[in-house]
């Protein structure tokens, strides 16, 4: 074999290898390329605020998401916490703006504590563990909104949803500085590398003493608190609390953007940056849609082979 043969050989296996990792950036490019050409007014700045904002809270469900599925699980009661952290708020924002957030995020560090407690104390499966409150948690906050749906007028909880800091939305910096705690969480500190060794092999963690227990139910208490907040933001962008709707399937979109983002299913990993360009990518697929007239069932066949087509690159990636 010549040299040059060998080295072209060496670059088609680099590129094979990284066409997985680099998919989902290659995606968003070529759907921004399209919608430059194919849609109007896609480039003007209230499109790309809009966009940006209806990602912002997938992105902060998404992270959390990627947590437990980093340690081999899956957390299918995000929609409810956020429900729940919705229908909380009218009642405690009487008591000022602080008082109704920490009762929203209180909220959610309750059902990650069940939640963690179920999977990794009692042993139940997550999706198992998870689906109950998925059910129950969204009752309990129809419960609590007495099934109503209620406005929200205080100007300095709305600023959170409504308000621009250096012209960029403050839910949009949320979101950013969200994704850089949980990136450095995951890569600088020993929490998240035992998150990272319970995924990766749970019976070895355990034999190496790491508390595995009390880092599950760590992920799943982050997870729940990372949906309290979207949850909040959610009712302070729609200026109302409507807890029937308020994170309805949301855990499908993150799951979604945590799979097409290269996190694997199988634990061990957990792909921040990759989460969020899955979210963004998801709702670049849905505007397009949108856009185009296309109705919601092709968006959500759409999906479907989009999240196929990432778990099938996924399989085939650890095969090699």
């Amino acid at each position: 074999m010549t040299t040059e043969a060998l080295r072209t050989g060496i670059d088609l296996s680099r590129l094979r290898k990284g066409l997985p990792r680099c998919g989902v950036y290659l995606a968003i490019l070529l759907l921004i390329v399209y919608n430059i050409v194919f849609t109007p007014y896609f480039l003007t700045l209230s499109n790309l605020r809009i966009q940006l904002i209806q990602a912002a809270p997938v992105v902060i469900v998404a992270l959390g998401m990627a947590l437990v599925i980093g340690t081999e699980g899956i957390d299918l009661s995000v929609g409810s916490v956020m429900a729940l952290a919705a229908a909380l708020i009218p009642l405690y924002l009487g008591y000022g703006v602080v008082a109704a957030i920490l009762a929203s995020l209180a909220a959610g560090v309750a059902i990650g504590l069940i939640n963690g407690i179920l999977v990794a104390k009692v042993g139940l499966q997550p999706i198992v563990a998870t689906l109950a409150l998925f059910v129950g948690g969204r009752g309990l906050a129809v419960v609590i909104s007495e099934g109503k749906l209620k406005d929200v007028r205080n100007e300095d909880f709305l600023y959170l949803g409504s308000g621009d800091f250096l012209r960029v939305p403050v839910l949009v910096w949320i979101a950013a500085l969200l994704v850089l705690v949980v990136a450095f969480v995951v890569r600088r500190t020993v929490f998240g590398r035992r998150l990272l060794a319970v995924g990766g092999n749970r019976p070895a963690a355990e034999l190496a003493g790491l508390p595995v227990k009390r880092v599950l139910i760590g992920v799943y208490v982050l997870c729940a608190v990372l949906a309290s907040i979207a949850g909040l933001l959610s009712v302070s962008r729609i200026q109302s609390s409507d807890a029937s709707a308020v994170g309805l399937l949301i855990e499908l979109s993150a799951i979604t953007a945590v799979v097409v983002g290269g996190t694997p299913l199988t634990g061990g990993r957990v792909r921040v940056l990759g989460t969020v360009a899955g979210a963004l990518l998801m709702q670049l697929v849905v505007a397009t849609m949108i856009k185009h007239d296309l109705p919601p069932s092709t968006t959500e066949m759409a999906q479907a082979v989009i999240i196929l087509v990432a778990v099938y690159v996924a399989r085939e990636r650890r095969t090699r």
